[in-house]
């Protein structure tokens, strides 16, 4: 659904524009409204309302009782802001995302299949670097390939 790596700058408001191939898909699906929150490895994460209601399901099956459940819970939905793409195809990145995310002007958008992820340019350059000559390996042991 979501592929590619786009950058972008936020503007004075702390708004980002989507990338137009992603807008494509947001308005042949008839996708308005977007939740945003905190993702790993210090990025955001954007969800369509559809895969957000799955994610949430799931989550919310987690056992209460589970120490590790509700400390990632609590992170993962208290960071949660549903967003909806201005006429001008920008969304709003709350300032608590911002500040998690450490972004500042720079951002990358990547799509990654079900969803988006917002990064600062910095942090992707370094994400990306870090890992680029694993890339084989991780496809080997993730896929079980052998040969």
């Amino acid at each position: 659904m979501f592929y590619g790596e786009y950058e972008h700058s936020l503007d004075n408001k702390g708004r980002v524009i989507i990338p137009a191939k992603f807008r494509e898909i947001f308005k042949e699906r008839y996708v308005e409204r977007f939740f945003i929150t905190r993702g790993l490895d210090q990025c955001l994460f954007v969800f369509t309302e559809e895969v957000w209601t799955a994610q949430e399901k799931k989550f919310r099956e987690m056992p209460f009782t589970n120490a590790e459940a509700r400390k990632f819970n609590r992170l993962y939905f208290s960071g949660a802001s549903d967003v909806v793409c201005d006429k001008q195809g920008r969304i709003l990145i709350p300032d608590y995302l911002k500040t998690y995310a450490e972004i500042k002007e720079q951002v990358m958008i990547i799509g990654v299949s079900d969803r988006m992820e917002i990064w600062s340019k910095d942090k992707w350059q370094s994400f990306f670097d870090g890992n680029k000559n694993n890339f084989e390996d991780l496809a080997e042991k993730l896929m079980n390939d052998k040969s």
